[in-house]
């Protein structure tokens, strides 16, 4: 089995970020060892200097590998600079046994909507393919590739979605992880499962929405997602794939 913690939409440095929150993901995420930890974007709130060295100074923290993709709020004030100093590239291909785990930039530098852009098609389509045969493709991004209920009115899903969707199916990818929307969810679509993160570390929610944040076991028969609340609370969805053995 393969385990991914999946986060997304910390805020550090904002007014609504809870740090009493982000002590203790810090804490399960170690004592618990997951294979991968997959944050999935906004990190910050502004993507000023400040705020970054705030965020990194927290991710550090984690004593498990880590995998951080950018959201809008990174981008703005020419933030992205700053991510790839402190993070690296944007556009990331990450191989655990039997998992294939591509991972690419979907902001714009101070745009709230989202897009991958056809001039990543070619390198998407490359590290797509480069998977081993049996291997499981999880793609990730920050924005959401499909409205998400109980977010309010739709406005920034990714302007590119459908043309993205289509090449994840086209090769087969059995999981997506993005945020955004603040809102934990799942989507079935096709074979493809596409897991919405909720925000882990804030309290900019939506509703009666709570911080959230999602551990989800691969293993060569299913998928298993588990959103989980702080108050020991969580939602599980089994999600049985229809493929072939991992290697």
């Amino acid at each position: 089995m393969t385990r991914l913690y999946h986060i997304s939409d910390i805020h550090v440095a904002s007014k609504y970020f809870q740090p009493e929150l982000m002590e203790q993901l810090v804490a399960e995420v170690n004592r618990e060892r997951p294979d991968l930890l997959v944050l999935s974007g906004d990190l910050t709130d502004r993507g000023l200097a400040f705020e970054y060295e705030a965020a990194k100074a927290w991710t550090d923290r984690f004593e498990v590998p880590l995998l951080v993709t950018p959201g809008n709020h990174d981008s703005r004030n020419v933030g992205y600079v700053h991510f790839e100093e402190l993070y690296g590239s944007r556009y990331r291909v990450v191989r655990l046994p039997g998992v294939h785990i591509v991972a690419a930039d979907s902001s714009e530098p101070d745009l709230d909507e989202g897009r991958i852009g056809r001039s990543i098609y070619p390198w998407l389509h490359e590290a797509l393919g480069s998977a081993a045969v049996g291997d499981l493709k999880v793609f990730v991004t920050h924005h959401h590739l499909l409205p998400v209920p109980g977010a309010g009115r739709e406005r920034n899903i990714l302007q590119d979605a459908g043309d993205l969707l289509k090449v994840l199916v086209d090769h087969g990818v059995e999981l997506v992880l993005n945020g955004h929307k603040h809102v934990p969810w799942v989507w079935r679509f096709e074979e493809m499962l596409i897991v919405n993160a909720g925000t882990a570390t804030t309290n900019r929610l939506r509703g009666k929405g709570r911080p959230s944040y999602a551990v989800i076991d691969l293993t060569d028969e299913a998928i298993t997602v588990r959103h989980k609340y702080y108050d020991g609370s969580e939602d599980t969805l089994h999600h049985p794939l229809k493929r072939r053995t991992l290697t």
